[in-house]
């Protein structure tokens, strides 16, 4: 949680819509079992699992057994910057770069403790030109379980190139360029459309 009523405005958002909706921002061992206890499908993690910038395994292990051992309830939260020719994990707002890569290795290491991976391309983040399409086709060829990829992203086209060059391994994620948060990109609406389309 992000501040002042986060907590409380999280908790609303699920006692509306239990089952639903995921919760990120703060989660820890000591409290990622009371998020899902109130209503919250998955929680989202990342800053705890790095302390002082370096991963901890023990961390994420610890994570794991307060959610019943149970990876459907855990998404890892991976956003990272470009460095090099690679990409590693970002935090702290992504401006403390760790030495964690986003490589083959990595992430088969991570795949059995989380049903998901939310990665944020934060060079791209709210510039709205354009998603990394390296990244993404990387991550397609590396992940065996769902990756949802934010940054970038405008409008129903950058829709289609992610199912596309992913060959609708990673799903993307709008944010700035959406109506609903004051975007001229694409709308809330328009998305919910394209996405059942291709659902059924």
């Amino acid at each position: 949680m992000l501040g002042p009523g986060n907590d409380q405005a999280a908790r609303e958002a699920l006692n509306a819509w239990p089952g639903g909706l995921q919760v990120g921002g703060g989660i820890k061992d000591t409290n990622a079992k009371e998020w899902i206890d109130a209503g919250a499908e998955r929680v989202i993690i990342t800053s705890f699992l790095f302390p002082s910038g370096s991963f901890s395994l023990q961390r994420l292990q610890s994570v794991l057994v307060a959610l019943d051992d149970d990876p459907k309830k855990l998404v890892i939260d991976l956003s990272c910057r470009r460095v090099g020719e690679g990409w590693k994990v970002a935090m702290d707002r992504w401006q403390t770069i760790t030495e964690f890569e986003i490589n083959k290795e990595n992430i088969a290491m991570l795949e059995p403790y989380c049903s998901e991976f939310l990665i944020h391309a934060a060079d791209a983040e709210g510039l709205q030109a354009g998603i990394d399409e390296k990244l993404v086709e990387y991550l397609a060829s590396i992940c065996t379980i769902p990756v949802t990829y934010a940054g970038g992203g405008r409008n129903l086209e950058d829709l289609e190139l992610v199912q596309k060059i992913s060959g609708g391994k990673v799903d993307l994620t709008i944010g700035s360029a959406l109506d609903i948060f004051g975007g001229k990109g694409v709308t809330f609406g328009e998305c919910c459309r394209w996405n059942e389309s291709r659902t059924g």
